[in-house]
């Protein structure tokens, strides 16, 4: 490590123009959360001399204290060590000045790792597969909106070339794609200088929709490293250009939702793909893996669908699944297994929303398809592009019921460490009781006088 520090020093002493840094660890949420440090502290976080609260993983969608936190108020809300994950110091283009960010992780006094992070929980599940021989190869798949950040509620951007708002839907449109290619320019270019490798870029299926696709990795914690990455990145470059980005599962509720839909095979020591066994149906081990994603899904499901929000996008007769399904060359369905030349053999998992923590909904899954190969999970018939053969298991129909299902799931206590997990469930139901306690407007001009 010693070497990489002092290579990314370097980088940092030739950029003069860098006046501080941000040093920062992902929260539950996703959330990045920390420090603006000056540059002369950088080796101070690369080393490991940083420290924050271990209650800053766990806190709320408002950055709130879990009522009762035994981190908070049994322990006097102790600090743990911030260790740098490895992954360089990345340039910060959209800030009033340019800054950078220190990716960190959390661990213990002892530096052993603080397992209530949620990188560290990928990071287990990764051992595992190293332990047999296996290496997860993922890409990931994100969707947003651009929206006027003026408007108290989401409409779509004013076109840089027409001036005109948009307005309707434009599903793989070239001229919307034409229209905003000064945003897009640069935030492939500042996925450049970050390391993220960026691939195709398409106009989706709603008003101001975008979905940008990360190429594929032969490590998982690196691909989830650059889907938080990613979402930062979108968010400060559509900052930059007057515009907000919007990963919010379902910000439209007559629209299409935003969701973040996960590739992944597997290769062993020889690099070989052990889901290719020559056929169109793929190999035992990958039917086992189906096997163990369906298995896992309804209780996995609070991961995928965090927020209140999300349970707006899973509807049925969406592109968002709502019955534990798989299928061959079906994108109506939770697990679909792409065509195309078998030596790409791979599983695409489309559960998830975009407003998901990339680093939990990897564990999820990769710890699911885990468990179906280590036990041999029989994945049933798949479901065919008429419907039949669906089925019957359905996901939690909302928030409440995912975070029971969550909390009473045993493979998910498999995947996940028990104090991550017990954190999680804590902030998800301090979240459910706050909106419980909110009465919309809607709800209001409905019963006001009418009831």
């Amino acid at each position: 490590m010693s070497d990489a520090i002092a290579d990314v020093l370097n980088w940092l002493e030739s950029r003069n123009d860098i006046q501080s840094l941000r040093a920062a660890v992902c929260d539950l949420n996703g959330v990045m959360r920390g420090k603006r440090i000056p540059v002369e502290q950088a080796r101070k976080a690369l080393e490991g001399k940083l420290r924050m609260p271990y209650s800053l993983i766990g806190l709320d969608i408002w950055g709130e204290d879990i009522e009762g936190n035994t981190l908070v108020f049994s322990t006097g809300d102790a600090d743990g060590l911030c260790q740098w994950t490895g992954r360089g110091i990345l340039p910060v283009a959209w800030t009033a000045h340019p800054t950078a960010l220190v990716p960190l992780w959390l661990a213990d006094e002892t530096g052993a790792p603080y397992l209530g992070d949620p990188r560290r929980a990928l990071a287990r599940i990764l051992d595992r597969y190293k332990a047999l021989g296996l290496t997860p190869v993922a890409a990931t798949e994100l969707e947003f909106y651009l929206v006027d950040p003026q408007s108290q509620r989401p409409v779509g951007p004013v076109s840089p070339v027409t001036g005109r708002r948009l307005d309707s839907d434009a599903a793989l449109s070239i001229d919307e794609i034409d229209d905003f290619e000064s945003f897009i320019h640069d935030v492939y270019e500042a996925c450049r200088t970050q390391g993220i490798p960026v691939d195709t870029a398409i106009a989706e299926n709603g008003v101001g929709q975008f979905e940008i696709n990360l190429n594929h990795v032969a490590d998982a914690l690196r691909a989830a490293d650059d889907a938080v990455l990613f979402k930062r990145t979108v968010k400060g470059i559509a900052r930059k250009h007057g515009f907000a980005a919007c990963f919010m599962a379902k910000p439209y509720g007559d629209r299409a939702g935003n969701g973040f839909h996960v590739h992944f095979s597997l290769i062993d020591a020889e690099g070989r793909n052990v889901f290719d066994d020559g056929t169109d149906q793929g190999s035992e081990i990958m039917r086992h893996a189906v096997g163990g994603l369906l298995a896992a899904m309804a209780e996995s499901t609070l991961v995928f669908a965090p927020h209140f929000n999300s349970y707006r996008r899973l509807r049925p007769r969406s592109y968002a699944p709502t019955a534990v399904a798989w299928g061959y060359e079906n994108r109506m369905v939770a697990i679909r297994i792409p065509g195309g030349p078998t030596g790409a053999r791979r599983i695409e998992h489309r559960v998830s929303g975009a407003d998901a923590n990339p680093y939990l909904v990897l564990a999820a899954i990769l710890g699911a398809a885990l468990i179906g190969i280590e036990r041999q999970m029989s994945p049933g018939d798949p479901t065919g592009s008429d419907g039949q053969g669906l089925v019957p298991a359905k996901l939690p129909p909302d928030w409440a019921s995912a975070i029971a299902s969550f909390e009473s799931g045993t493979h998910v206590a498999e995947i996940f460490p028990a104090i991550l997990r017990d954190s999680f469930i804590a902030c998800k139901r301090q979240e459910l009781n706050t909106f419980a306690l909110n009465v919309s407007d809607f709800e209001i001009e409905t019963y006001l006088e009418s009831v």
